[in-house]
């Protein structure tokens, strides 16, 4: 398990994280979301022990972020959101030389960098300069890179950032891959959409501070977080006004024959307003809950939480 309590990291005047709480469980693929700025770099680059925190705790698989530096660097491969190349290495040298860093040399080091290549589809490649690889190629080529020890866990900060569509898709069947070798990983990401077939679980951070966490399907189902569209064969406008009287109710769009709204309770009360509305004679002809986004998730956790 990855886990922290009350982090906190200043810049100068600046808080970057707020006393931050995190839970990763084994296995997991936690998508770890928020805006630019939030604090997601400054978590990761801490967990992977190339940060220090001015107060708080941190513990990845059992080892200690500060008192075991170099326990951290033997169970995590760390991708960072801007890297480094070396343009004058062909493809196949950049892995051998990390591969020596970790003092793996020789046939075995050989095989691994096959290995590697051929997961992040890049084996035709080997003997190119690495300067002359598209973006995609370099984002996919320093996940091998990361992947060069056989790490417990992964952290790959924006690891889409810059690509386009058709390698955005390359890189997430890579991590999908990657789950099904049984990594624990953690994936930043302020674009949601990129997350939400891929997390098992998700933490929203802002300012600094942990919005909420927990599994994707449950943070996405919550209550308080409910939206439906009412139809109707005419006029909403009389429903839209029982919806607007109905405790727990909130109206997100009122157009001329739909009402769109949010409701927290029970599910009960879902079918109550529900008879509340036909019993006023509106002729209803569609009644139904639409699927949460992470993104309404996120931007409704960070009002709530930011005022």
């Amino acid at each position: 398990m990855i886990s922290t309590n009350g982090l906190i990291k200043k810049y100068g005047r600046t808080l970057a994280l707020q006393g931050l709480d995190l839970e990763v469980p084994l296995g997991a693929v936690y998508g770890f979301i928020g805006q630019n700025g939030a604090g997601k770099t400054t978590t990761l680059r801490i967990l992977a022990g190339l940060l220090r925190p001015d107060a708080g705790e941190a513990a990845v698989v059992g080892r200690d972020v500060l008192r075991d530096p170099r326990g951290i660097r033997e169970v995590v491969g760390y991708m960072p959101d801007f890297f480094g190349v070396y343009d004058d290495l062909r493809v196949g040298e950049y892995l051998l030389f990390y591969a020596a860093a970790y003092g793996i040399r020789g046939v075995t080091a050989q095989k691994l960098r096959d290995d590697l290549l051929e997961l992040v589809e890049l084996g035709h490649k080997r003997d190119v300069f690495v300067d002359t690889l598209s973006r995609g190629m370099q984002q996919r080529l320093c996940l091998a890179r990361s992947l060069i020890h056989d790490p417990q866990v992964l952290l790959l900060d924006e690891p889409a950032s810059g690509l386009d569509p058709v390698a955005r898709v390359e890189m997430r069947e890579i991590l999908r891959e990657l789950c099904r070798l049984g990594k624990t990983i953690i994936i930043s990401s302020h674009i949601l959409t990129e997350l939400a077939d891929l997390c098992t679980y998700v933490g929203m951070i802002s300012e600094g501070r942990l919005l909420r966490q927990g599994p994707l399907n449950d943070l996405l189902a919550g209550d308080r977080l409910r939206r439906f569209i009412l139809r109707s064969n005419g006029p909403a406008d009389a429903a839209a006004e029982i919806i607007k009287g109905w405790p727990g109710a909130a109206i997100i769009n009122n157009l001329p024959e739909q009402v769109e709204f949010q409701l927290s309770g029970a599910a009960d009360d879902v079918a109550l307003l529900l008879k509340e509305i036909i019993g006023a004679g509106l002729p209803v002809v569609h009644y139904a809950q639409t699927e949460q986004s992470l993104e309404d998730t996120f931007i409704q956790l960070a009002r709530e939480v930011n005022g």
